[in-house]
């Protein structure tokens, strides 16, 4: 915004110093060039009032000397012819037979004065012709020309259009300072405004926008402060009772075990169906409790990473996989799933160690829980454009078209799924750990069935390579 604003403002400014400076130029230039006509025109009115005197006596001498004098001190040639265009004084290499100096001569016997047309301008050079007749309007006895220098008023026209120039120059940058304060001024506030809006939709605690800039804008930083406190206290309150119901919950339920626990010897045969199931529902609602803690945790560390600058954070996604697929391998085992690892080349990617730790677990865990006994998993890196992915995959029935798409809901599962253990909210929390280092989830169905999970992270180059080859 501060671009355009500036580039704007700069427009303006450009055209209002060619406005005043492009027709001073012109007056400078045109002002100048009638001072050389006025003066070698004032030189002629001398020589021809010589040269009447000359014609009038005869005695030539004091025009000759004249003459002789004024090319010695100026450089200027002069040529003074009688009526009879005979030559009476010629000086500086002109002679009265040159075209162009005979065409002046003709007219001025004819009793037109001639002066140089057109503005001089710096660029301008050469030497400009004036002539004018002798005697008067009634009887002209002969004509001066007058071959005159431009050079000194071109290099007197650049010396003042220098100064214009830096003039208009000195405005500009005045204004383009005037209008980075201003812009400054102006945008300053949005900035800040900007950055409390990014903590806030990250659900972080905003920080107050200090009010400042024209009146508007201290108006709308006040109501944005009175807006934040209002959102960050309800999501503060929500995180916390989520977080706090879940932690509060633990105590109650671990005595409900033992009391259950207790009661088990006196129970008689006929209530053992039940009490395993009294038994389940108590894991899976410890289970539950688990995964809303790691959730409320998931989310306010992606709150935290959304504004901050954590793109030095990196880890061999390579290596940890590999890691992680070990530790699976006797829960695997034990439910008759075969998981492997396909190694390959280390993948960088950003984000911390434990974090790519705790999706790689949740992926593992959902892929041996749903492939079913027999299923085949697969996890490996690679990376694919920018991005360093990590892929697990199965060949269980994996999921129908629709039911791809509310994956990672929070509590969601499969019809097919309800009577395995679990929470729905595994995906949910692998979602959010992924989002705060900018990258996505992505669910869809494997060939020729089954489900492909793949985490896409911003990767970074290449590190050492890894041995080729499965890791079981």
């Amino acid at each position: 915004m501060r671009t355009r604003v500036l580039t704007v403002v700069l427009a303006f400014a450009v055209l209002a110093v060619a406005g005043f400076a492009v027709p001073l130029l012109g007056v400078t230039a045109a002002q100048r060039t009638e001072q050389l006509v006025a003066a070698r025109t004032a030189d002629l009115d001398r020589f021809a009032g010589l040269a009447e005197q000359a014609a009038e006596s005869g005695d030539t001498g004091a025009l000759t000397a004249e003459v002789s004098r004024y090319t010695e001190l100026y450089g200027e040639a002069v040529v003074v012819v009688d009526a009879r265009r005979a030559p009476v004084v010629q000086s500086g290499g002109m002679r009265a037979a040159d075209p162009a100096v005979a065409r002046l001569v003709d007219a001025a016997l004819r009793n037109q004065p001639v002066s140089p047309g057109g503005t001089l301008r710096p660029w301008s050079g050469g030497e400009k012709l004036l002539a004018r007749p002798v005697g008067t309007g009634t009887r002209v006895s002969g004509a001066v020309v007058l071959r005159a220098s431009v050079r000194a008023a071109a290099d007197d026209i650049a010396l003042r259009w220098a100064l214009v120039l830096a003039g208009a120059g000195l405005f500009a940058v005045a204004c383009l300072l005037l209008a980075r304060a201003a812009t400054r001024w102006v945008v300053r506030p949005l900035h800040r405004l900007d950055r409390a809006v990014g903590a806030l939709a990250a659900g972080l605690p905003a920080e107050h926008a200090r009010a400042g800039g024209p009146p508007e804008l201290r108006q709308l930083a006040t109501g944005f402060n009175r807006m934040a406190d209002a959102v960050t206290t309800a999501l503060e309150q929500q995180r916390r009772l989520v977080a706090d119901t879940s932690h509060q919950l633990r105590n109650p339920l671990a005595a409900l075990r033992l009391r259950i626990d207790s009661l088990q010897p006196r129970l008689p045969d006929s209530a053992a169906r039940t009490y395993r199931g009294v038994t389940a529902e108590l894991e899976r609602m410890e289970h539950l409790l688990d995964d809303l803690l790691a959730l409320a945790d998931a989310e306010h560390r992606a709150g935290e990473l959304a504004v901050t600058d954590a793109r030095e954070t990196r880890c061999d996604a390579t290596a940890v996989a590999a890691a992680q697929v070990q530790l699976w391998q006797p829960v695997a085992e034990q439910a008759g799933v075969r998981v492997e690892f396909v190694a390959g080349p280390a993948v960088l990617m950003a984000c911390a160690k434990g974090e790519l730790a705790q999706v790689a677990d949740i992926l593992l865990d959902n892929a041996i829980k749903y492939a079913g006994g027999g299923a085949r998993v697969e996890a490996r890196c690679f990376t694919e454009g920018p991005d360093a992915v990590f892929e697990v995959r199965d060949d269980g029935p994996g999921l129908a078209a629709g039911e791809l798409r509310q994956a990672g809901t929070r509590f969601w599962r499969s019809e097919r799924h309800r009577d395995v253990r679990g929470s729905g909210l595994g995906l949910a929390i692998a979602e959010q750990l992924v989002a705060g280092r900018g990258g996505r989830v992505e669910f869809a169905s494997a060939q020729p069935h089954g489900l492909r999970v793949r985490v896409a992270l911003p990767g970074a180059e290449h590190g050492t390579s890894c041995p080729q080859g499965r890791t079981a």
